[in-house]
């Protein structure tokens, strides 16, 4: 096991003037992740169903490779799992109505940092919740047009 590692834990959610079903369109079309979060610079599907999804992504940090595991829960959440890469760990994005017509939506990530990365944590998880919180953004955007 690797112990020589920092971790990092943290929570931001979103609300987002659109029903469920709408918001729901945006974030279980995993593959267009690039296009709201930019820290996800490409992404290749090793294999994909309907409910599991196993990638290789490019991310930004040094144009890393992350393996990954994405499962879908429909209209309910979508858990990435990092597998391999400098971060390894989970993201998880839950998706509740705020009435009939909003949406809140919360991302809690739970990763380990090792090496270089581990480093620098809090400028990591600095970044991270900064690129998360605009992805949720620019996904409202669309959504709420």
């Amino acid at each position: 096991m690797d112990f020589d590692y920092i971790m990092v834990n943290f929570h931001t959610a979103k609300k987002i003037n659109a029903p469920v079903s709408e918001v729901w369109k945006i974030l279980s079309d995993v593959d267009r992740e690039p296009e709201f979060w930019h820290g996800t610079k490409s992404i290749k599907n090793i294999t994909k169903s309907d409910k599991v999804v196993e990638r290789e992504v490019v991310i930004a940090f040094k144009n890393s490779v992350c393996k990954e595991t994405v499962t879908i829960d429909p209209m309910k959440s979508i858990t990435t799992e990092i597998t391999d890469g400098p971060l390894k760990g989970k993201k998880v994005v839950v998706i509740n109505p705020d009435g009939d017509q909003e949406s809140i939506v919360d991302v809690e990530w739970d990763i380990r940092l090792s090496g270089f990365m581990g480093i620098f944590s809090k400028m990591v998880k600095k970044h991270i919740l900064e690129g998360t919180n605009d992805a949720l953004e620019r996904i409202s955007k669309v959504v709420e047009k």
